[in-house]
């Protein structure tokens, strides 16, 4: 391989993180694990779960005889990530905080920390992902930061890599990486891309990463866990309370400590009644969360929308986009949601008009809308 090649790779304490490590050093790279802290918290018991994370990576890196840092990003998180979370949900709005942690922090501060502090020529993490350049042209490539220009000559510039997914569809992870810049996927490698997650198990047992195999996969929120969500929401959020409104004849069904607390779609617990009602859309100002009788309500389905200004992986918009102002592509706001095929059209301002070929239930303000080519 010549001169060895520094990777430095995020280091959760969990197995994707550990297996992805294991790989790049296989691979004859010069790999550091990093362990980040973004969240300060204690579990049911009263133990600081970062701790343990943080052990359970370092005893990784000792297995695998690399280096071991750790870096804290609390105060990046608060204000980069919570910060902005609690904004959104005030707004009545649901906002995805594993996106904005990728976006603001892995991505962005974390980047810069393994190429400028530690001296890394690539970063890595664990993810269920690749990217559309192979491994070798992540260290080949001159990184020069493109012209800022607004829809630059794709002639004149190197080519654009892509976000892609990896090979287990079911893990599939781009829909949590899809706010993240150019220039940070470019100097990214995703050793998991061509792997399933129950090989990357087997790879874990027989490397003797036991204990990370032990732990239960966290499916919460990055940093609330699996506590519950309105009680933890209303710690730093004041309760705000308001009415259940039946969006079929306006009456009052009951009482909500608060918009924020509810997301649409979901099963609103409301006492006292022997059906189910789900929400389906809330008014911030009189505090009413409207709510229809049964899960597939026809005022739960939209087929229209129109997002803010919008986000391109490649920087700018598809040259297509840009020159006849619509194109054809694929759609979710959920992960693992079944794409659906959708019409965008570009508006002047940046923000984008999106046509559903179908309905789709419970499309959210807030969420992240993730458009997919239709290569």
């Amino acid at each position: 391989m010549g001169l060895m090649r520094h990777v430095v790779c995020a280091m959760s304490g969990g197995v994707d993180s550990s297996v992805a490590a294991l790989l790049l050093k296989r691979r004859g790279y010069n790999v550091t694990g990093v362990f980040m802290k973004n969240w300060d918290s204690l579990d049911e018991s009263g133990v600081c779960s970062t701790e343990r994370d943080c052990e359970d990576a370092y005893r990784v890196c000792q297995i695998l005889d690399i280096p071991f840092h750790q870096v804290s990003y609390v105060k990046e998180y608060w204000h980069d990530v919570f910060s902005q979370l609690l904004k959104e949900y005030e707004k009545g709005r649901t906002p995805n905080p594993d996106i904005l942690c990728n976006k603001h922090i892995k991505f962005n501060h974390f980047h810069k920390y393994a190429m400028h502090t530690l001296g890394a020529q690539a970063m890595a993490t664990g993810h269920y992902a690749r990217s559309s350049q192979e491994d070798e042209e992540v260290f080949q490539q001159a990184h020069a930061s493109p012209p800022a220009t607004l829809f630059r000559d794709r002639f004149e510039i190197r080519n654009t890599v892509k976000l892609c997914k990896g090979a287990d569809l079911v893990k599939d992870q781009t829909f949590f990486l899809s706010q993240i810049s150019q220039d940070a996927l470019r100097q990214t490698l995703f050793p998991l891309a061509g792997l399933t997650k129950e090989f990357v198990k087997k790879m874990a047992a027989e490397a003797g990463f036991h204990h990370v195999l032990k732990k239960k996969e966290s499916m919460g929120i990055c940093f609330i866990g699996e506590r519950n969500f309105e009680n933890f929401i209303l710690e730093y959020l004041e309760p705000n309370p308001g009415n259940f409104v039946s969006i079929e004849d306006g009456t009052v069904k009951g009482t909500h400590k608060g918009w924020f607390t509810l997301t649409l779609g979901q099963r609103a617990r409301i006492g006292g009644q022997k059906d189910a009602w789900f929400v389906v859309d809330k008014d911030i100002v009189t505090g009413d969360v409207f709510v229809a009788p049964t899960t597939n309500h026809p005022a739960l389905f939209r087929d229209t929308a129109r997002t803010e200004r919008f986000h391109w992986i490649a920087g700018d918009p598809p040259a297509e986009l840009v020159r006849t102002q619509m194109m054809e592509c694929q759609f979710r706001f959920i992960h693992q949601m079944p794409l659906v095929p959708c019409a965008v059209t570009l508006n002047m301002d940046g923000s984008v008009w999106i046509s559903l070929s179908r309905p789709v239930r419970a499309l959210t303000p807030g969420q992240v809308w993730r458009q997919r080519l239709a290569l």
